[in-house]
């Protein structure tokens, strides 16, 4: 069954955010220590990466992550490829090539932002990324599991989520189309972004993302990519039963196949 750790659970500039003097970057719960939203999914023997933040190297040594069978982009922003040179030490590692799926406009451009990890230039593995790039276009097999993307609208950019089975992933929604929300029942844990209190053009609120889960009714879900404006605590308090705030090295586990 699936297994997900959540790397990193903050916004695009990670909390505590520079120059900033308010509670929740001056916080001493670990759990309001949010590095940019990324997760890693094991599933029976196999790792998959989803997204690689800008602190991919921090973030891999804290989770003891030595191993990555593939890579699954959400979408190009910063925050979600910031880190992507440091997939070379997993070619280094598996002295292999990583395959990295995306969707169209993802791929292009990471091919224009990271070029050289695309063509092999070295006779060895770790000195720069070695990637193949497989175009994601509607369910794919990723070693016996059928992966699903689940498009969403981050404001008006189109970009996808992951279901593995019964556990799904999603970060940086505003809207869910009414398909994608179908492709997300029955789930035993999902994962939701939820920026804040206050409504925001290009990501879900906290009372947004707590409609869309009680609407889908997973047996669990839990809340990512929240922004300096709420500390663990106090989103916390703000959540029904069933709804919990993830944080940075949380590991959580769905029941099902």
């Amino acid at each position: 069954m699936p297994e997900l750790t959540f790397l990193g659970t903050g916004t695009s500039n990670g909390i505590p955010v520079i120059g900033c003097p308010c509670a929740v970057c001056a916080s001493t719960d670990p759990r309001d220590r949010r590095s940019r939203t990324s997760a890693v999914v094991r599933d029976g023997d196999r790792t998959y990466l989803i997204d690689t933040a800008t602190e991919l190297r921090l973030q891999a040594l804290a989770a003891g992550l030595d191993r990555v069978d593939a890579v699954l982009m959400t979408h190009a922003h910063a925050d979600h490829t910031g880190g992507f040179d440091d997939l070379r030490r997993f070619n280094e590692l598996a002295e292999a090539h990583l395959s990295v799926y995306a969707d169209a406009s993802t791929a292009a451009m990471l091919r224009e932002r990271f070029a050289y990890a695309f063509v092999d230039k070295f006779p060895f593995y770790g000195g720069k990324p070695d990637l193949t790039l497989h175009m994601v276009e509607g369910p794919f097999n990723l070693f016996g599991r059928e992966v699903v993307p689940v498009p969403v609208r981050h404001g008006r950019l189109p970009i996808i989520g992951y279901r593995f089975g019964d556990l799904a992933y999603v970060t940086d929604a505003k809207t869910i189309p009414p398909a994608s929300m179908e492709l997300l029942r029955g789930l035993d844990v999902l994962v939701l972004n939820a920026l804040r209190e206050r409504p925001h053009p290009t990501h879900l609120s906290l009372a947004e993302a707590v409609a869309i889960v009680e609407e889908l009714r997973p047996r669990a879900a839990y809340l990512v990519h929240l922004s300096h404006e709420l500390s663990h605590t106090a989103a916390s308090a703000l959540l029904p039963s069933g709804i919990e705030v993830a944080y940075d090295g949380l590991t959580v586990r769905s029941r099902g196949a």
